[in-house]
């Protein structure tokens, strides 16, 4: 009686099925054919013998054989953001080609995953300020895993770095809104210890506003919870006329629950966020907020360059300043 690894169809097998040779059946299945000039009539040819004899690739077998996984990972912490979805659809996009599949990590657990399994790269949008997971993700590296972690802190210690620049331009979406606005009210997910947030109360302070406790609230961090926090906010009687968010889903969530009580934006409302995202950028009216330019595709060409010419090279730190982006959500 065979077995049903003796029964399993093989790349030769599928090789004479299409007529070409092991080598492109190879090319083709692993997503690698369009760097080989491989035709995309052979490549389909390829495909649909591979599905007509019923062919699998054994990936495990192809990790022990040449020590890659073929799977990039993403460790975002809140996934509900946008920013974390056009992180992951860029990234994505980008490596398919390549023969890879981009997964994300849940919660930004990255250290039990790393414990468990060696992706080709990973990419960790937060690491704590805490000498534990730093010497943790050194260690990781210096076994020979790939990473591409965003932080303002961290030193190169044999992985990427990410740097923005993020919190000292914060302060230029607060200066934004209080050349035409006299209130400027926040939605934040946490009031201590958060850069973000210090930039608005540090730039109220310097134009000598008052800090209202009123014009304050604090969100979960998920879009819901900023929604129920913009909503708590936009309803009081005496409310801001202007709104500072510490993320953008926060004044995206904004944005929809002044639609919701029917208030006008920008007419009587300005709001600004902060993050730049995709989906900002198309909301009505399109959101103003500071960030980067383009820091997704640059984000996946690192993460690509990694996996090709930058393969086990020594860390370094790529930065991308943050800028000021005024849109309509804030004209006045």
């Amino acid at each position: 009686m065979s077995s049903p690894a003796a029964d399993r169809p093989t790349l030769r097998m599928v090789a004479k099925e299409a007529g070409v040779s092991v080598a492109t059946v190879s090319y083709v299945l692993s997503g690698r054919h369009r760097s080989h000039t491989i035709k995309d009539t052979t490549a389909d040819r390829v495909r649909e013998a591979a599905t007509r004899l019923g062919y699998r690739r054994n990936d495990a077998a192809r990790a022990i054989r040449t020590g890659k996984s073929d799977l990039v990972l993403l460790s975002l912490s809140v996934l509900a953001d946008p920013w974390s979805q056009a992180v992951a659809a860029t990234v994505s996009t980008a490596v398919t080609p390549l023969g890879k599949t981009a997964l994300i990590v849940a919660d930004g657990d990255w250290r039990n995953v790393l414990a468990n399994r060696t992706p080709d790269v990973i990419f960790i949008d937060s690491v704590k300020p805490d000498p534990s997971q730093i010497a943790e993700l050194e260690a990781f590296a210096a076994q020979g895993v790939q990473i591409v972690a965003f932080s303002e802190t961290l030193e190169p210690e044999g992985f990427d770095v990410i740097r923005s620049g993020a919190e000292p331009r914060c302060h230029l979406a607060v200066e934004h809104l209080l050349e035409h606005h006299d209130r400027v009210g926040a939605l934040t997910s946490r009031t201590r210890g958060f850069a973000r947030f210090d930039a608005y109360l540090n730039t109220l302070r310097a134009a000598g506003k008052p800090i209202r406790d009123d014009d304050i609230e604090v969100f979960e961090q998920h879009p819901e919870g900023a929604y129920r926090a913009a909503m708590a906010l936009l309803s009081k009687p005496d409310r801001p006329t202007a709104i500072y968010c510490t993320t953008d889903f926060a004044a995206i969530a904004a944005v929809r629950a002044a639609h919701r009580l029917r208030i006008d934006v920008p007419r009587e409302l300005a709001i600004v966020g902060v993050g730049n995202t995709p989906e900002g950028e198309h909301l009505d009216p399109s959101l103003s907020t500071v960030g980067p330019v383009d820091f997704n595709d640059a984000l996946a060409k690192i993460i690509v360059s990694r996996l090709t010419d930058r393969e086990g090279a020594p860390g370094e730190v790529f930065d991308f300043p943050w800028q000021l982006i005024v849109r309509e959500s804030s004209r006045g």
